[in-house]
């Protein structure tokens, strides 16, 4: 990183910059390695091939999986929970809960399911942040709960989820995890919180490419696989190997993404700010005249996302001042989650997002704070 002032503040849509050992690693694979995975038998196959599995080890570890093979590459998030929601076979009557901070890449699956009478969707009881009250679920479970999903952190306002409280009361009811906005900010235990799926994306905590991502199956059985394909095994059958994780990884993966992805988990940098620095961003935001901010209840379940509203500026204003006057990238709008907003009450204009990274200083938060200052005051003028 140089010294240049870090204006971009979009890290919930995807991370930026990346760690520079990601760009030199996939360069490396596409223009010395070029091997397929899994495929073939030639030292340039067998490199990829061990990068590929590297990779998921190195993914295992960082999220607390001790059944490696379960753990699936896929294209993104998105692709992940379709992979999942798709594939369950849903009993008759089947209910799904869900927490109200879900993005469309959960909540479209489901209304398509529930649109084909296949499942009815349910919201479970939550404080005004959206985060779920564990102690309420059991009000909420019937003989009908075929699985409960949780965006772990919310991409609008940031609020962390107590997943593990949340399965405790579940019990052996099926928990999905989405842990796009999480993974690689917050920690995430996989096996010990008995997490039955999860999916993740590659290209935001993880400060890998875009087009990586994955799921975790605890019971591959449990889910028919949504591609079908060459997997390099087990080709002289028609049907899908029952093999992990070739069942769900038809297709050659993003090998190049998955190089850049490896050397984001092998070279994380150095944080640039603290979490009382966020925090007291935070505050003083909320301080200034004008703005509403969108935050967690309690401190400890805030995530590192800014979503505020000001008085008389539409979102998508503010976002259009903070760019022409002080080069600041954001995110305004309802951010492909509009259940979060209705439950938040910013629906249907949505909110101005300032999502930053492990890169940003002090400094740069400093100068967030007087653009959004200076903004204030010229519109209160």
């Amino acid at each position: 990183m140089s010294d240049e002032r870090l204006t971009y503040f979009d890290n919930g849509a995807t991370s930026f910059p990346k760690p520079p050992e990601v760009v030199q690693a996939m360069t490396r694979y596409l223009s010395e390695v070029g091997g397929n995975y899994g495929r073939s038998s030639h030292t340039k196959a067998f490199e990829s091939s061990s990068v590929v599995e590297e990779c998921r080890e190195k993914l295992a570890e960082l999220m607390g999986i001790e059944q490696v093979e379960n753990l699936c590459f896929s294209s993104n998030a998105t692709h992940a929970a379709n992979t999942i929601l798709q594939g369950f076979c849903f009993p008759e009557e089947a209910e799904v809960l869900v927490s109200p901070m879900e993005h469309n890449a959960i909540a479209r699956p489901l209304a398509q399911l529930e649109a084909q009478g296949r499942i009815k969707v349910k919201t479970l009881s939550a404080s005004e942040d959206g985060r779920v009250i564990p102690e309420l679920i059991t009000q909420s479970l019937t003989e009908h709960t075929a699985m409960v999903i949780i965006n772990h952190q919310s991409n609008v306002n940031g609020v962390i989820q107590p997943v593990a409280a949340i399965k405790k009361v579940l019990g052996k009811v099926p928990l999905l995890m989405d842990a796009s906005q999480s993974l690689g900010k917050q920690p995430v235990r996989v096996d010990d919180w008995a997490i039955d799926y999860l999916i993740f994306t590659g290209h935001k905590g993880l400060l890998g490419p875009t087009g990586t991502g994955g799921l975790f199956i605890r019971d591959p059985q449990t889910i028919q696989p949504l591609l079908l394909g060459g997997t390099g095994s087990n080709s002289e059958h028609l049907a899908m190997p029952s093999v992990m994780p070739d069942r769900f990884e038809a297709g050659t993966p993003n090998i190049a993404g998955i190089y850049g992805l490896l050397a984001a988990l092998e070279h994380p940098p150095e944080p640039g700010h603290s979490r009382d620095d966020f925090l007291r961003l935070l505050d003083e935001i909320e301080a200034t005249d004008g703005y509403v901010v969108q935050r967690a209840v309690e401190q400890d379940a805030q995530g590192e996302v800014i979503s505020l509203t000001h008085r008389t500026l539409d979102s998508g204003t503010l976002s259009w001042l903070l760019e022409k006057q002080f080069g600041i990238s954001s995110r305004s709008g309802l951010h492909c989650a509009p259940l979060a907003h209705q439950h938040l009450g910013s629906y249907p204009e949505g909110t101005c997002r300032l999502s930053p990274s492990v890169y940003h200083s002090p400094d740069d938060f400093a100068y967030l704070l007087k653009a959004l200052r200076s903004i204030a005051l010229e519109a209160a003028a």
